[in-house]
C-alpha cells in the first residue's frame, strides 16, 4: 500500500499498522515523530543500514507472534540484507529508542531490546 508524501510506507497485516521508512532522515521522522512510545520498533541487526519499522499498538499489549514476524521480514526485506538466508531483526518499544548526541539521521541507541530471527519477504506488490 503506497503511501504518497510520507516518510514512510504503510501495510495493514490482520489489522496491525506497518509502517516501514523510507530513508535515513525518513528513519529519524517515523521512529521519534510518528511513533507512539507503546509501538513496537524493529530495525535489522549488527549495524546494518536499513528502514526503520513500526508496528502501531494501539492496545498496548504484546503483538501477536505473526505479526511479530512479518514486520521483522519486512525489516528485514528493506535493508542490505535483502538476499541473506535468516537476518537478525532487533525490536523494543518505541519509547526505548533514542538519538545519539550529534549522530547522523538513521542512527539509534536502544535502551533495552530482543532480537527475532527472520527470513527476509517482500511485501505484496513490492515497490
Amino acid at each position: 500500500m503506497a503511501s504518497k508524501g510520507r516518510p514512510y510506507r504503510t501495510f495493514v497485516v490482520e489489522g496491525f499498522e506497518i509502517l516501514v521508512g523510507r530513508g535515513e532522515d525518513d528513519n529519524d521522522t517515523l521512529t521519534f515523530d510518528v511513533a507512539e512510545p507503546h509501538d513496537l520498533w524493529m530495525h535489522v541487526g549488527d549495524g546494518t543500514p536499513g528502514s526503520h519499522v513500526v508496528v502501531r499498538n494501539p492496545t498496548k499489549g504484546e503483538l501477536p507472534k505473526p505479526i511479530l514476524e512479518r514486520a521483522a521480514s519486512l525489516a528485514a526485506w528493506y535493508s542490505k540484507s535483502r538476499n541473506a538466508k535468516s537476518v537478525g531483526v532487533d525490536y523494543c518499544k518505541a519509547s526505548h529508542v533514542s538519538k545519539p548526541r550529534g549522530a547522523p539521521a538513521g542512527l539509534v541507541e536502544l535502551a533495552e531490546h530482543k532480537t527475532i530471527r527472520v527470513k527476509p519477504a517482500a511485501p505484496e506488490g513490492a515497490d
